[in-house]
């Protein structure tokens, strides 16, 4: 993909910047794969407001991806490459040769008209999945499984990549794109490339209304609220937040703390972390 930058007529797109969606192929979704979800906009079941700063946003449909690609040994040919607004990452649109129909993340480098398989002993090729036991060291791969059978949870955002550094009995070790090294499980699957639209980073809003968009709300910074309302709140002017350190609204510290678990039982799976 490749950055698109606009004339600078109005404060809003002086300095915005968007993709310029040449690997897109096709504008309209697969309607047998699209379905309408209610959004949570950061509330939970009872309607209690438990992640501040969402809501509003464009409506979207959601596009069911096959992250499990449990169509073992069928092969499948990539008829179009999609945008979707549910993510950065774009989408493959996959027919296989029993006639279905699945979205698969579009890996970078995959080609239109190029056959993708998921198989024990697929090649080690772009797109095709396989566990990863049966992959070399060194290996770029995204879509990755944590858990045998439940689908790739790791590395699915728009141009991250893991790489596979060692397999030792039952374990191979990862290197995900926070930098973690962890040990994973050689009979999870795994999709073989980095995933596209690796400039997705890059990208520039250039103003706040398109962060409205995307359903994210002004984020209020505590130093401006009352005392009632933030423990940062109150004081004259610019005045000192009266901590110790920074604090979250409920009092606890927001920045440096570690809020893993420290019981968590994947823990001791975690051989370097990110920082």
């Amino acid at each position: 993909m490749g950055i698109r930058f606009f004339r600078a007529s109005t404060p809003g797109t002086r300095n915005c910047s968007v993709s310029d969606f040449k690997e897109v192929t096709r504008s309209k979704p697969e309607k047998s794969l699209r379905v309408s979800r209610q959004r949570s906009v950061g509330r939970n079941n009872r309607g209690i407001i438990t992640s501040r700063h969402r809501g509003g946003g464009h409506k979207r449909l959601y596009r069911l991806i096959d992250f499990k690609r449990s169509k073992l040994g069928v092969p499948g040919k990539v008829v179009a490459v999609e945008y979707d607004p549910n993510r950065n990452a774009r989408l493959a649109l996959v027919y296989y040769q029993d006639g279905e129909k699945r979205y698969m993340l579009y890996p970078r480098g995959l080609q239109l008209g190029q056959t993708v398989v998921a198989d024990v002993q697929a090649p080690v090729s772009i797109g095709n999945s396989l566990p990863l036991r049966n992959m070399p060291l060194g290996a770029e791969i995204h879509n990755l499984e944590v858990t045998p059978g439940v689908g790739g949870q790791f590395v699915r955002a728009a141009g991250t990549t893991a790489q596979l550094v060692a397999k030792e009995g039952a374990y191979a070790t990862i290197r995900l794109p926070s930098g973690e090294v962890r040990l994973v499980l050689q009979t999870c699957w795994a999709t073989v490339g980095q995933v596209g639209n690796v400039d997705a980073i890059n990208l520039t809003k250039g103003k706040a209304g398109r962060s409205r968009w995307l359903g994210r709300r002004p984020h209020v910074r505590g130093s401006v609220m009352n005392p009632c309302d933030h423990p940062h709140g109150g004081g004259e002017g610019k005045a000192p937040i009266g901590r110790a350190r920074p604090v979250s609204p409920w009092g606890r510290p927001a920045l440096g703390e570690r809020t893993r678990n420290k019981n968590k039982m994947s823990s001791k799976l975690i051989v370097r972390r990110r920082k």
